[in-house]
């Protein structure tokens, strides 16, 4: 009898699915609702027990794909550009082939249900005139195709060049500009296109004059000529809409590598040139000169994550610099063009408001082969608008030596700017601490300013000092500014309130809060446009109020989800009253940007003007003018629903607790029109990603808005709603070390027991089919995905891993936020790898990467000795390796094949999973161990728990089968 029973708890707690060949979003899941809050179960629940014990399902964030654009990562090990691909053929051949289970050398092409979906027309770009009275539809393509992405590339300094356009590589950009007027109604006037420039040619860095009056973009196009591809600078009369190249001469072209040009005034501009005396690329030496030597005799402390794409010897220093210099260029819209300066690696320019001075940054050698140009040694001087060198205000040395440890810096003056609110000041920080954050100092950064030009031997004036890591400045008048300070180890973040132009003044914290606890967060102060084209915080005037008032903007974080305000703060006695707030029962809107900040000086509470966007969970978002005293709402724009055929589908916020008490919660996505009493659990896909949190409080806390449109990207898990499955779209996974506690030291214990409470709510709730659960996620969600069916094999019927890091081991100095090294953390580095694991996963796992992946730990490699870890184990497993595609998937051929292994693979092994609980008492096989369903811990096969519970899981099982659950 025990045997029996130790086979049925087996056969339980693995949610075993049979698999059979396969037949033929961004946003969607759904659920019944039962009570599961009880480990102890009364007479008569045998059917929520059993519910419990098969239901845990673990759901995946799809906030990072919600861009109509090709998908970019954005958290730690989301980082990098998006890299697109292809086959180098003038064209890869796209097969409609749902049947093939071939691993072939053709791009396939998914269901059309979902084709139709990525292949929708993006909407358009917005930008309004600093006038606010004219705005600009930057229109865009559909994804890119593969033969686009196959251009040779350039991979010197941590960065990728195109050689041929002489810009970064894999830029997206606009095939056309159109000008709308926008009327005093809020209604727009017709449109005005931008002409005069070549047919198909693809524009970039669109950017307004300070006036309005003139618009600045770069185009290049495809012709077959030994310039082919490189950008040229054009200039479009607002009112007319006629374009002409701000070059007299066909052979000026602009440097994109770095910065590429501003407005100096309204009616010059600072161009980077490519410099006409430069020859044919340095040719690759046949032989080089002698070995590749890296030494540290000194022996210093040199620790840096896997940064890629870095210098390997002379020659790709030679061809970084060929690439990266720049000669200046003064260009005025009369025609006249004035070279200054030498040329150089310039990085960044940035005129002083009063258009009298220029803020030059550049990077020169020694360079380095193991960082990247962020790192290299940096000189920013200060020149006149006229190309007069001033003076220097640093030459930073080469930065290898950076601790890992968060909030660490480089040494030597950092964030140099002009200050926002005045003519020619500038301002920078400087580290007291060495910029190793693990040194305890006060004050750890110290703020200086100084004016453009030095009277005598004028020294630079402490404005600020801060004990956390300086964070930013946001300037209003020689009264009022804020400065803002953070450290992540504690999650600690102030607001300071200083008066930069008071001596006598003291400054004071406005605020001092925890970073995680977004329901504290009081919003950030609005900003005005002034004059000169520097943003400035808003004063805001009301009637027979002497008071000085600021507009917070808030996102209204609430246990109900997130409530957008704006506030009217009074800045000295910390009084607010919400003058705005967000639609909560339909809609989620937000304020944009203020409309009415044309004119210098404070602006009255009546005379406010706001830019707000509102959309629903079905309605995608449209623009509206707010004005003040009535409260009037204008709307701009009226687009069209991107994706019709989903336009009603079923959206919900819902809450869940993990088993040691913390509260999470998840978006569930469900296909338009189903009925659970009608259709009965769906085949549901999780898709998430997991996140680190200082305090079991804060990592309850709920984030985003249950009235959020759901936006579907290329690569989007909520696509799967067109094919008939609920999503559960970012589950909770809070990772948390609260305390000195590292987080990481228990991330798989905490990674099974939010994926458990995610599986087991949308099975209570009706939802989702117990056996027909898949996992997956991107980068750290492939990570997650991997480990999930490592350890939690009983939960999942499949997984999807795209772009993920597998072994920790390749990643010695920190990785996502760990930022201790591998010889620090010994164990948790190898217990947090899959691949130390890849002996335990018995179900599915599909492995996509791109094969030119340049983000910090997501080498390739990395599922290339996965995926042969898995191989020898005989692992049902499978792994897609995407030429020429990066981090992120863009092109339209690798993003189509990307869908439809997807499908396939969910077809085959979660669709087509068993139905039916197996019979075990037929069962021949003894298990070596089985799963306690109650806490998920291993006990022996020859013993352990009482008949009487063996009993009440029997009859559980029974009546799931009974119910049709399976």
């Amino acid at each position: 009898m025990i045997r029996l029973h130790n086979i049925i708890y087996r056969r339980l707690s693995l949610l075993s699915s049979s698999t059979s060949s396969s037949s033929s979003l961004l946003l969607c899941p759904t659920f019944l609702s039962l009570n599961l809050h009880s480990s102890i179960h009364p007479p008569g629940s045998a059917l929520r027990t059993a519910r419990k014990v098969l239901s845990k399902t673990h759901i995946m964030t799809l906030s990072r794909f919600h861009s109509l654009a090709p998908v970019r990562a954005v958290a730690a090990e989301d980082g990098g550009g998006s890299g697109g691909g292809s086959n180098g053929s003038a064209g890869a051949s796209l097969i409609e082939d749902d049947e093939s289970d071939s691993i072939g050398c053709n791009y396939r092409l998914p269901a059309p249900e979902i084709r139709d979906i990525v292949d929708a027309p993006p909407l358009p770009a917005l930008s309004f005139s600093p006038q606010r009275d004219k705005i600009l539809f930057l229109k865009r393509r559909a994804l890119p195709p593969l033969e686009e992405l196959a251009r040779p590339e350039e991979k010197l300094a941590g960065i990728r060049i195109d050689g041929k356009c002489n810009t970064r590589s894999r830029m997206s950009f606009y095939t056309g500009i159109g000008i709308h007027q926008l009327m005093h109604d809020g209604t727009l006037g017709p449109e005005k296109e931008v002409h005069g420039f070549p047919d198909g040619a693809k524009i970039n860095f669109v950017s307004w004059s300070h006036d309005g009056r003139h618009l600045s973009f770069s185009i290049r196009g495809d012709e077959e000529d030994n310039s082919s591809g490189k950008l040229r600078v054009w200039v479009a009369d607002v009112e007319t809409g006629v374009a002409q190249s701000l070059f007299k001469s066909p052979d000026v072209y602009l440097n994109a590598v770095f910065d590429n040009y501003v407005w100096v005034d309204n009616s010059t501009l600072l161009v980077c040139t490519i410099p006409l005396s430069r020859k044919d690329p340095p040719p690759k030496p046949l032989v080089p000169s002698g070995p590749k030597i890296q030494s540290n005799e000194q022996k210093n402390v040199i620790q840096v994550r896997t940064f890629q794409d870095l210098l390997k010897d002379e020659y790709d220093e030679d061809l970084f610099e060929y690439y990266a210099t720049s000669q200046l260029v003064l260009a005025s819209l009369d025609g006249k063009v004035k070279p200054i300066g030498p040329a150089a690696v310039y990085t960044s320019l940035d005129p002083s408001p009063d258009e009298k001075y220029i803020l030059i940054s550049s990077i020169h050698r020694p360079y380095s082969f193991i960082v990247p140009c962020g790192r290299f040694p940096k000189k920013v001087d200060v020149w006149t608008t006229e190309g007069k060198f001033v003076r220097e205000l640093c030459d930073l040395p080469l930065a290898e030596d950076i601790p890992i440890a968060f909030n660490s810096v480089r040494k030597g003056m950092r964030s140099i700017n002009w200050r926002a609110d005045k003519p020619s000041t500038l301002y920078w920080v400087e580290t007291q601490d060495g910029g190793d954050a693990k040194v305890e100092v006060s004050p750890r950064d110290i703020v200086y300013s100084q004016p453009a030009e030095l009277q005598d031997d004028e020294q630079p004036e402490i404005l600020h000092k801060v004990d956390l890591r300086y964070g930013g400045i946001s300037w209003c008048d020689d009264s009022l500014a804020l400065v803002y300070e953070s450290w992540y180890k504690t999650r600690r973040t102030r607001t300071w309130v200083i008066s930069p132009g008071l001596k006598d003044s003291s400054p004071r914290i406005l605020f001092d809060r925890s970073s995680e606890d977004v329901y504290s967060d009081p919003g950030s102060p609005m900003l005005r446009r002034t004059p000169a084209g520097t943003y400035v915080i808003a004063k805001i005037k009301r009637e027979n109020d002497p008071g000085i008032y600021l507009l917070l903007n808030g996102s209204g974080a609430t246990p109900e989800g997130n409530i957008p305000f704006l506030d009217l703060f009074n800045i000295n006695t910390g009084e607010k009253e919400r003058i705005w707030e967000s639609d909560k029962e339909k809609y989620y809107e937000t304020v944009v940007a203020l409309m009415s900040d044309q004119s210098d000086g404070d602006m009255h509470v009546d005379q406010l003007k706001i830019l707000i966007s509102k959309e629903s969970k079905t309605e995608n978002t449209q623009y509206f003018l707010q004005c003040w005293p009535d409260k009037k709402k204008f709307q701009i724009t009226n687009f069209p629903h991107p994706y019709p055929q989903l336009a009603s589908l079923q959206k919900e916020m819902i809450r869940y607790q993990r088993k040691d008490g913390v509260q999470l919660t998840a978006t569930l996505y469900l296909p338009p029109g189903y009925d659970p009493s009608k259709d009965g659990p769906l085949p549901c896909l999780v898709w998430s990603y997991p996140g680190e949190f200082k305090s079991k409080d804060a990592a309850g806390q709920v984030r985003g808005s249950p009235n959020e449109f759901a936006g579907i990207g290329p690569t989007s898990a909520l696509l799967w709603l067109a094919r008939g499955f609920a999503i559960l779209s970012g589950p909770t996974i809070p990772i948390i070390g609260e305390g000195d506690e590292e987080a990481n030291d228990r991330y798989v214990e905490q990674l099974v027991a939010s994926a458990e409470a995610a599986v087991e709510e949308v099975v209570r709730r009706g939802i989702a089919h117990p056996n027909k659960i898949a996992i997956g996620g991107h980068s750290y969600g492939a990570f997650m995905t991997a480990n999930l069916l490592a350890h939690a094999p009983h939960l999942f019927c499949c997984g999807i891993a795209r772009s993920g890091a597998y072994n920790r081991t390749l990643t010695p100095f920190g990785f996502q936020n760990e930022d201790r090294t591998l010889w620090e953390a010994t164990n948790t580095y190898v217990e947090m790898s899959p691949f130390m694991s890849a002996n335990k996963i018995k179900k599915p796992i599909l492995l996509i990467h791109g094969e030119e992946d340049n983000n910090p730990g997501t080498l390739t490699m990395q599922s290339d000795r996965f995926f042969n870890a898995l191989k020898g184990h005989g692992a049902l497993c499978r792994l897609v390796v995407l030429p020429y595609e990066s981090h992120g998937y863009a092109s339209r051929e690798s993003i189509m094949h990307v869908l439809w292994e997807t499908d396939r693979w969910l077809q085959k092994y979660c669709v087509s999973a068993s139905d039916v609980v197996p019979d075990v008492r037929n069962g021949k096989d003894e298990p070596n161990e089985v799963t306690d369903i109650s806490d998920n811990k291993a006990v022996p096969a020859s013993g352990g728990g009482s008949a009487e519970g063996l009993d009440r899981e029997w009859e559980a099982c029974q009546s799931l089968r009974r119910a049709s659950l399976w």
